[in-house]
């Protein structure tokens, strides 16, 4: 159960629908209990041993993953509750309560190394993000991700990304069409290949095109795209960028982004920096769970 604070802290993050979510998670467990279930939690504890567990940030950082390790105790057994402390998007110091669990001992030990499976990986993502996040305040530029995610598990790296203080691009291939190097290579360029997508897209679909020199950023300008990414420029070069552009197109930088650049990057006035390493990088945040 949470509280209505709780609740509103999990709005502003967007969680995915369970929906969307359950079913991953109930193969995790299967996974984990593979043919004869928690043999050592079954007989070595008494039937209707009743314990109460927290779960414990190790270290400080940014929490993300609660709604999985919620679901994983509730699939395991519906007894089981599961009080948030610290909901996901929140800061967490060493030796932080995210969250009370209760319920027959059994059920909670079986659903133990599901549920930090998800809740280590994904805060690791969460504090990754929001570090960057932090060294770019006062600037106007926004952290992103990217497509760059464990297969399977896109849906909540990005939920993680959101709760870092970051923001999602596209979800898959049919969010948005991206002309990227090679994508213009067998096109023939950037102008027959904008041309194509405008022949086939509906209104609602935006165009993003991927440049490495000042020459393609000013064809693509030229083309009228809504979003160009500067991809892996020099600080000098993105900041002759954002004066082309001048407004008429969202420019985005990527490429070599790390916690020493990102305020460099960000101080050439581009409005997005996307950080693939967020996702397929960081590491993992450590939490326990302790009767």
């Amino acid at each position: 159960m949470t509280s209505p604070i709780k609740m509103g802290a999990l709005a502003f993050t967007r969680p995915p629908p369970r929906l969307l979510i359950e079913a991953q998670i109930r193969a995790a467990l299967e996974e984990d209990l593979g043919r004869a279930g928690d043999i050592t939690s079954q007989l070595a504890i008494a039937p209707g041993t009743h314990a109460t567990a927290r779960l414990v940030a190790r270290k400080p950082g940014r929490i993300a993953g609660l709604i999985c390790a919620e679901i994983a105790f509730g699939l395991v057994d519906p007894s089981v509750t599961f009080d948030v402390a610290l909901p996901d998007g929140s800061d967490a110091v060493a030796g932080g309560v995210l969250a009370v669990i209760a319920g027959p001992a059994q059920s909670i030990l079986t659903a133990e190394r599901v549920a930090l499976n998800y809740l280590g990986p994904l805060s690791g993502t969460a504090t990754a993000t929001n570090t960057l996040v932090r060294a770019v305040e006062g600037t106007k530029a926004h952290i992103v991700c990217t497509r760059k995610t464990l297969p399977g598990l896109r849906i909540l790296q990005k939920y993680a990304v959101r709760c870092g203080g970051g923001f999602n691009h596209r979800f898959g291939l049919d969010d948005a069409a991206m002309l990227k190097d090679n994508h213009i290579q067998a096109a023939g360029g950037i102008g027959p290949a904008v041309e194509r997508l405008r022949a086939g897209l509906g209104h609602m679909v935006k165009i993003e095109v991927e440049v490495d020199t000042l020459v393609q950023l000013e064809e693509a300008l030229a083309h009228r795209v809504d979003t160009i990414l500067l991809d892996n420029m020099s600080a000098e070069d993105m900041r002759r960028a954002v004066a082309l552009a001048k407004g008429k197109a969202v420019l985005e930088a990527s490429g070599n982004v790390t916690l020493q650049s990102v305020r460099a990057i960000a101080e050439t006035g581009v409005d997005y920096i996307s950080s693939g390493a967020i996702t397929h990088s960081a590491p993992n945040l450590d939490i326990g769970l302790d009767f």
